[in-house]
């Protein structure tokens, strides 16, 4: 890991916290989401490198498993930091609430997307959201009826994807990755290609319903469900040359020697791509702050800004280096972060 030099003013985060503001716990615990894993790691290290604190602790688990020990309540033997690949659920907020975390920061560190790739050495593949539905949804659509899923192959589900038995090695349901891709490619695939309207029908014209149904995935074995991080997805690939795996972007982009990508509507996954808006999946990254904790853990507020610094979290930063997409309105992360601003509930 490479020193990070910082500017004057960046510098100038670093002082020390006064005698008086000693805690039993000295170190910044943080978990959560494995897709930000990897980020919050570079800075925690060039945060141990840069200031008089110790190096924060941080773990994975699962962005829905990290927002849950967030919300367990104030003090020592409760975590300070969630990170998370998907946006904090009314769910949670209210949570916290009732164990007396009162106030928390949303802070939106850059954007990232969500890949398809296989076996480098396999079949190339150029997939829409209605083909991944129409592979892994347990109920679709022919001639008008709704019926269980009897695709075999990609070819079965489109002509134009190659005869390949459908395997799908997707993020399981703690991960923040699952809720986008069940979002923007399941249930946006369920639209595209008819199912919904059908199922929309099948139930009464019930909206919940339907939308229930086109997530509902099936259980035969073609769509395998990973609990632990990208690197059991790359083995798994690595065992089963037919697999298809979910991804965040930078993972594919630091495993190009073992993965090829496919594309999503014609859209080639990248930085550019996902910073023009022009890849249709990508997703803003998080983490979430114990504000209670901020004057009680040493460190803890010099550490929220060294993370969405300029010199860190930028676009010539080291977590763009690593995949990134910066954000383009980090500036007004910047002055949140800076004011201790508290979320809301959310609309």
């Amino acid at each position: 890991m490479m020193k990070i030099l910082l500017t004057a003013s960046a510098a100038a985060i670093a002082v020390a916290m006064s005698a008086g503001s000693a805690a039993a716990r000295d170190q910044i615990q943080i978990a959560g989401s494995s897709t930000v894993l990897p980020y919050a790691s570079i800075v925690a290290e060039a945060f141990g490198e840069n200031f008089e604190y110790p190096t924060p602790v941080v773990e994975s688990g699962g962005s829905g498993a990290g927002r849950k020990k967030l919300c367990e309540g104030v003090g020592e033997n409760t975590i300070d930091i969630a990170n998370s690949s998907s946006r904090i659920k009314q769910s949670d907020i209210d949570l916290c609430a009732s164990n007396g975390v009162a106030e928390i920061q949303e802070v939106r560190i850059g954007y990232d997307g969500i890949v398809f790739a296989s076996d480098i050495n396999g079949e190339a593949f150029a997939f829409t959201p209605a083909d991944w539905h129409a592979a892994l949804a347990a109920k679709v659509v022919r001639d008008g009826q709704v019926i269980d899923n009897p695709n075999k192959t990609w070819a079965d589900v489109n002509p134009d994807l190659p005869a390949q038995d459908i395997l799908a090695f997707i993020p399981g349901t703690k991960h923040g990755t699952r809720e986008v891709f069940d979002e923007k490619v399941i249930l946006d695939g369920c639209e595209e290609n008819g199912t919904m309207e059908a199922l929309m029908a099948a139930n009464g014209g019930d909206e919940d319903a339907a939308e229930d149904a086109c997530t509902t995935l099936r259980t035969d074995g073609v769509s395998v469900d990973i609990d632990g991080d990208y690197t059991e997805t790359l083995a798994r690939i690595d065992a089963n040359k037919n697999g298809i795996g979910v991804f965040g972007l930078s993972f594919y982009q630091n495993n190009t020697d073992k993965l090829q990508v496919a594309t999503m509507n014609g859209v080639v996954p990248s930085v550019e791509s996902i910073a023009s808006g022009e890849y249709p999946v990508s997703r803003p990254l998080y983490f979430y702050v114990k504000n209670a904790h901020l004057d009680v853990i040493p460190g803890m507020q010099q550490y929220v800004e060294f993370f969405v610094s300029d010199e860190i979290a930028g676009p010539d930063g080291p977590l763009a280096a690593y995949g990134l997409v910066s954000d383009p309105e980090l500036a007004k992360t910047q002055e949140m972060v800076a004011n201790r601003t508290p979320m809301g509930p959310l609309n």
